[in-house]
């Protein structure tokens, strides 16, 4: 993994010299624009609306316009003189609850790895973190940019959330919020009916259990269009079952179904695993009686 960002916690007194990984990775398929007739790449010019000629990237700047059209042109020694931090700290603020934190607030993922004169710190703010549960809420300055974080521990590393400000966050505002409750009121047996139909398909979260179906039926596409074979069947929509009318019996079907389809995954979940003790005690009599032929 490539060093995204280099610097120190300060805990207190104590500073924690740390490396910034990126701890996501895009799969998705990285496409070029290309000329329908020839192939051939199509290019994105930057040209000025001015004099109509073609910029170079050094003779850019950024411009914001005001509410009253006036242009305000900042280049990059103005953004080097904004009066933020911009030394290589990432600076502990607080300690809050996990759960008071609203993931809508988080952006991107980050792998922290100490530097090798601050392991022992690193896993002394590791521990205490673990101990509490609790989350420490950090200020970091990335690319020019001031950012609000958090510091959790994942197994034995520290993962760094970067977040929005509150002022980023935008408000909902629905009619069904403010209109007469007339139609979004519930019973009581429907409530129970919905969350008997929650625990039903109540899992233990495994995220190697789902995966991006578009990535696969694009990776078989672009397949069959190198090898010019017949592209893959187009998968068949779900039926529109229209608008439920009668919730009461949707949640009661909705709760048979739930529990066939548990019963059914525990099943092949068990299958599987007696398939894995089979094969594991084959390679284990294996590995044994190839030791006692030696």
């Amino acid at each position: 993994m490539r060093t995204m960002w280099r610097g120190a916690i300060s805990f207190g007194l104590v500073n924690i010299g740390v490396r910034l990984y990126a701890a996501t990775a895009d799969h998705d398929y990285q496409f070029h624009q290309v000329h329908r007739q020839d192939h051939g790449r199509i290019h994105h010019k930057r040209v000025c609306e001015e004099c109509g000629r073609e910029i170079d990237y050094d003779d850019i700047v950024k411009g914001y316009e005001t509410s009253d059209g006036e242009l305000v042109v900042l280049d990059s020694q103005d953004l080097r003189k904004l009066p933020i931090r911009t030394d290589r700290a990432i600076d502990l603020l607080e300690c809050v609850p996990a759960e008071q934190v609203d993931p809508t607030y988080f952006q991107k993922t980050y792998y922290l790895e100490p530097e090798k004169s601050a392991r022992r710190p690193y896993v002394l703010l590791r521990e205490a973190l673990r101990r509490t549960d609790l989350l420490a809420v950090v200020k970091i300055t990335m690319r020019q940019r001031e950012t609000l974080a958090t510091i959790r521990p994942a197994g034995d590393v520290l993962v760094l959330h970067t977040m929005l400000w509150p002022d980023e966050i935008r408000r909902p505002d629905f009619d069904f919020l403010t209109d007469d409750a007339g139609d979004t009121e519930v019973s009581k047996q429907e409530i129970d009916m919905a969350t008997s139909l929650v625990e039903n398909m109540t899992e233990d979260f495994d995220p190697t259990e789902f995966t991006d179906d578009y990535q696969r039926a694009l990776a078989e596409l672009i397949d069959a269009k190198t090898k010019g074979t017949k592209p893959p069947r187009k998968r068949p929509e779900p039926a529109d079952e229209g608008e439920v009318v009668d919730l009461m019996g949707a949640l009661e079907r909705s709760v048979d179904q739930a529990r066939t389809s548990r019963t059914s995954r525990r099943k092949t979940t068990a299958s599987a695993s007696r398939r894995r003790s089979s094969s594991n005690r084959e390679k284990t009599g294996s590995r044994d009686k190839t030791r006692k032929r030696a």
